[in-house]
């Protein structure tokens, strides 16, 4: 299975970008396609997603976090299988570093959320996970801004 690691510097102590991280409600701000996403129990997620067809897809993952205020895996639990983890690394007091790592079956993404093929949709996938984090890193920064 493909792998996709990327991260990004964030203006914000670690619990900052952390709590966001963990705000579930707010995902359609800063991840693309996301329409609606809730927490379910403790450690699940229910996520609407509009695919590139503009066709609903509902998604359940379950997270885990291995190391509290520090690294979160989650899983999805049915098809497509997606996997992953979000890493925060404190550069200093009021900058972090969060690193994401995912795993992804490529027909399996393909066929779930339609889209090019190939080599094209790798690139499409990059290409959206790095908007998101930029999304994900102006959100917590206008929440908290100068911290």
């Amino acid at each position: 299975m493909p792998t996709l690691e990327e991260q990004i510097d964030i203006t914000a102590p670690g619990d900052v970008v952390w709590n966001h991280l963990h705000q579930v409600e707010n995902y359609p701000q800063f991840v693309e396609g996301v329409r609606e996403a809730r927490r379910e129990g403790t450690s699940g997620v229910h996520m609407d997603v509009e695919t590139a067809a503009g066709r609903a897809l509902g998604l359940d993952a379950a997270t885990d976090d291995v190391r509290p205020q520090r690294t979160m895996t989650w899983r999805t639990t049915e098809t497509p299988h997606l996997s992953g983890s979000v890493s925060l690394l404190p550069i200093d007091a009021t900058h972090t570093r969060m690193q994401l790592r995912m795993e992804y079956d490529p027909a399996e993404a393909h066929d779930a959320f339609g889209g090019p093929k190939g080599f094209a949709q790798s690139s499409a996938i990059e290409r959206t996970v790095r908007a998101d984090l930029h999304q994900f890193k102006d959100l917590v920064e206008r929440a908290h801004p100068g911290t």
